[in-house]
């Protein structure tokens, strides 16, 4: 069974978050440190891994990913304090 992941990254300053989705989570966020993850990440330098959730589904995934960036800010910094409360940086 292959795993996905939905995960959130965010800046220095947890301003700005970037909400991706990934069967490689550890390469992925490689990726986005180097700069080559996304323009987006590049152009507001988010590296910050602060939250993911794992599915075995990817369809559950996808649905997930959807969802998360429909919300607004103060829903998304809610979700990530329940598993990261001070916002910290997450070590693979």
């Amino acid at each position: 069974m292959k795993l996905s992941y939905v995960y959130i990254l965010a800046n220095e300053y947890r301003t700005t978050f970037y909400i991706g989705i990934t069967g490689d989570l550890n390469s992925r966020i490689i990726k986005h440190i180097e700069g080559v993850g996304s323009k987006f990440t590049a152009k507001y330098n988010i590296k910050d891994l602060v939250y993911f959730g794992e599915f075995s589904d990817i369809n559950q995934a996808i649905k997930r990913e959807k969802q998360l960036k429909n919300w607004h800010h103060d829903w998304k910094v809610n979700l990530i304090k329940e598993t990261n409360p001070k916002l910290e940086t997450l070590k693979l």
